[in-house]
């Protein structure tokens, strides 16, 4: 069974309401206007994808990351950039979404091409990209991870602890009032709630308010629920493929049978999933919540993302040294300025044998 056979398979047990694949994608019409926060976000992402770019050349005795994705320097709002947009949507629908790198063993790299193949039109390397051993999708995310998983974790410990107290509290103090037969259920719920239980429990905080020591009753069901929520609010960065994505990922792959990957680059570590695995969770729907969650990113047009939690992935850079930034100014018509950050330099050091197992490869 070839890659793509494999990853059609998966994609027949993936419920309609997540991805449609019998549902043409929608074509969309070019931004009118770029923002400093938009073009100070690719940025970012252009250096993420250096960054592995330079650390797989740099590494690597074995294989050779070529550049691939379609990218350019124009921003919406500037002179031919709704020609390249165009183009661009013309190639989604005709061969899927390049990946930002490719992945070639060194006796198949092209030194006449060399390490950008970016602009040169798919025509015309079809059977070379055939030849690539992986395509890589680069994502980049402004945290430190370590830092956020530290500090995650000191507000999981510290609002589960203050819901057992509370839980306890009530149990011990305001039991004879819960004896009453419409109050009854809450000791059950109580009774219920422990460290491994907590993510699961849902009540409706009563408000009672007749008599003094009722009200204080409320007041500490009012607390209990409020830690229960931070408790259970999501603790995890993710690995983050879009849901419009999928579709033209999986194109692509239909194109070249060419196994397909999405890295996470932090300021501190980055990881990585096969596009298999990612299609493979989200058939398995009682995942949900513990490896990945699926909703609308605010920060992303409000876009419907898989968010996919780290901790399930493959850790493929154990350090990176953060890059230098410097402001920039760029004008546009009429007289508009954008002040964005640039990024540069920085070092990423690929942890070798999660990296092998990931590509499923014997060496580097």
């Amino acid at each position: 069974m070839t890659y793509f056979d494999k990853i059609r398979e998966l994609t027949k047990l993936i419920p309609t309401t997540v991805v449609d694949f019998s549902q043409e994608r929608e074509r969309t019409s070019p931004p009118t206007q770029a923002s400093s926060n938009f073009i100070t976000n690719k940025e970012q992402g252009d250096w993420a994808e250096d960054l592995i770019f330079r650390a797989i050349n740099e590494t690597s005795k074995n294989y050779v990351a070529v550049r691939y994705g379609k990218s350019d320097d124009l921003i919406a709002g500037e002179v031919g950039f709704d020609k390249f947009y165009n183009d661009f949507q013309d190639e989604l629908d005709t061969i899927g979404k390049r990946p930002d790198l490719l992945l070639f063993a060194k006796e198949d790299f092209n030194y006449e091409l060399g390490y950008d193949i970016s602009k040169i039109d798919h025509n015309e390397i079809t059977e070379y990209v055939k030849k690539s051993i992986a395509g890589l999708e680069i994502r980049s995310s402004a945290f430190l991870i370590d830092k956020y998983e530290n500090e995650m974790q000191n507000r999981t410990t510290t609002h589960l602890s203050k819901a057992i107290e509370i839980r306890d509290k009530i149990l011990a103090e305001y039991s004879d009032l819960l004896e009453h037969p419409k109050k009854k259920h809450f000791i059950e719920i109580l009774n219920g709630i422990n460290e491994e239980t907590i993510n699961a429990v849902s009540f409706r905080r009563p408000s009672w308010n007749s008599t003094d020591k009722l009200q204080e009753l409320t007041a500490l069901f009012k607390e209990l629920k409020e830690n229960i929520s931070i408790v259970q609010k999501r603790d995890y960065l993710s690995i983050t493929p879009k849901i419009e994505d999928i579709k033209v990922v999986y194109k692509w792959a239909k194109t070249f049978n060419v196994p397909h990957y999405y890295f996470q680059v932090f300021f501190d570590k980055s990881y990585g999933i096969s596009f298999e695995n990612i299609l493979s969770l989200i058939t398995e729907t009682e995942k949900e919540g513990e490896y990945y969650e699926i909703s609308k990113d605010i920060k992303n047009q409000n876009k419907t993302t898989i968010k996919i939690n780290t901790r399930k992935t493959e850790q493929i850079a154990y350090k990176i040294e953060e890059p230098e930034h410097n402001s920039v100014r760029r004008e546009m018509e009429r007289g508009r300025l954008l002040f964005y950050v640039s990024f540069e330099k920085g070092t990423a050091y690929l942890d070798i044998e999660k990296l092998k197992s990931l590509l499923n490869i014997e060496d580097f």
